[in-house]
């Protein structure tokens, strides 16, 4: 383990530091929670309109989901080499790494539009056997496949800006998206204002013109307001060949490992899908109430894998072992504070769902369930994929998660649900074990030390530190 010299104090006691987590976390948790808002209007929508709507756009999210990951790695990747070279003041690189990125975003959006367009409904069906959730599945898809390079585009943007610590428009955007999709949702689901009753289609057709919006600001906002890269038209070209080498190099890892973990995001969904139509229902809300709740989690992760990046690439070993110890302490506050909220705040919330008593009472059941294991998620993500990645180790968080899993996971799950017959509950537990296991791993490789590699280019990729 990392030895602090003597007279480093344990802990930082910098009062700059704390506020530019909180700031930093704060930013990325609101921006988080509007858009999961959302999410969240629109299952209350759904759900007041009928449960199949609900439970057939819930499945739909889920490829969403699968999208979201996949263009969340991509712009991760040039988050960790846009904050350590912004560590150094270096702003030119990051836009060639935001060229690239945004090549590789659109390729997924539009390849994500041509398979949903081409296999809808064989798809929708390794996720479900439930034929009426089916066919409002089919009715969201035909619309919501549009926005996905759309969303492409504007998350990696987004991501650019928030690797040199520009957060403020994540959450405009988000706020836009929120107003806007819920006033449309309003119109179109049920056919208020004299619009037509479309349903889960008309959800659809929300979603679709908040993201066009959402695209729209952030390219205003970076032409006209954005002052530290002054990104022009000629920058979205620049990526050459070095960049391209050591992208793959260094964010390949994030891609398969977030690509993975989206996967196997479906799959759960699958093994829960084919449980019942009340499984995916409260499934569906669990599963946003969660999101909406653990907002400050995952922002502070992303804030520390900021600070950690722009650290180790100013070459300061001692002040990111500082940073390090401090960040624990911190998850770990934040980790008791959103399980205890998830607890005391689910049944309040469940009282706004019109569904059947037995999707609420299978959604309180697993609500409690991450109440429990949110305490390990705060901890554990924001070490790995905040700390550990930001730190320029990518390679490691794919290893963990291909362990934990596809090796523990997804067959524990599938044992409980199809072998052993066991309630939705218990497969849940299954679904979310790892979220706690990986707590040990975390304790053991954050605090090695290990991880810590500069990602920037003086010549070649190496170890930060002397």
């Amino acid at each position: 383990m990392e030895r602090i010299s003597e007279g480093t104090p344990f802990l930082v006691r910098e009062r700059a530091f704390y506020k530019r987590f909180f700031l930093l976390t704060v930013g990325l948790a609101l921006q988080n929670l509007l858009s999961y808002s959302v999410n969240l209007m629109d299952n209350v929508m759904l759900g007041a309109y009928s449960e199949e709507a609900l439970s057939g756009a819930a499945l739909v999210n889920q490829i969403q989901f699968f999208l979201q990951m996949l263009i969340g790695a991509v712009g991760n990747g040039v988050v960790i080499f846009g904050a350590q070279y912004w560590g150094k003041r270096e702003t030119e690189p990051i836009k060639r790494f935001l060229s690239l990125g945004l090549f590789l975003g659109a390729i997924i959006g539009f390849g994500f539009l041509i398979v949903m367009s081409l296999f809808p409904e064989p798809i929708l069906h390794l996720l479900t056997s439930e034929e009426a959730v089916i066919r409002q599945a089919m009715s969201y898809l035909s619309v919501v496949r549009f926005t996905y390079p759309v969303f492409a585009v504007s998350m990696v943007l987004v991501a650019t800006m928030r690797s040199v610590e520009v957060v403020r428009i994540g959450y405009i955007i988000s706020a836009s998206t929120l107003c806007i999709n819920t006033a449309l949702n309003y119109c179109l689901i049920f056919g208020n204002f004299g619009f037509p009753e479309c349903g889960a289609a008309g959800a659809a057709m929300a979603t679709l013109c908040s993201r066009l919006v959402e695209l729209g600001i952030v390219l205003v906002f970076i032409r006209f307001r954005e002052k530290i890269l002054r990104i022009r038209w000629r920058d979205l070209f620049s990526a050459n060949v070095q960049c391209i080498r050591d992208y793959i190099r260094v964010a390949s890892p994030i891609v398969l490992s977030d690509g993975l973990w989206g996967l196997a995001m479906l799959i759960q969904s699958a093994v829960l899908g084919h449980m019942g139509q009340e499984a995916i229902a409260a499934n569906s809300i669990a599963t946003i109430v969660f999101q909406i709740m653990s907002v400050v989690a995952y922002g502070s992760s992303s804030a520390a894998g900021i600070m950690t990046g722009k650290a180790v690439g100013s070459g300061d070993r001692e002040r990111v072992i500082r940073y390090t110890k401090t960040f624990q302490i911190l998850f770990l506050g934040i980790g008791i504070l959103t399980g205890t909220l998830i607890f005391l705040a689910k049944e309040p919330i469940l009282a706004f769902y019109q569904v059947s008593e037995e999707t609420k009472q299978l959604a309180n059941q697993f609500l409690t369930v991450l109440s429990v294991t949110s305490i390990g998620t705060s901890y554990q993500v924001a070490c790995l994929t905040g700390i550990v990645r930001g730190g320029g180790d990518t390679r490691f968080v794919l290893i963990n998660d291909l362990i934990f899993m596809w090796g523990i996971v997804l067959p524990s799950s599938a044992a409980a649900a199809f072998w052993f017959g066991l309630p939705p509950v218990m497969v849940f537990v299954c679904l979310k074990c790892d979220q706690v296991l990986k707590c040990l791993v975390a304790v053991v490789k954050v605090n090695r030390f290990n991880w810590m590699k500069k990602v920037t280019r003086d010549g070649a990729a190496e170890t930060a530190g002397p």
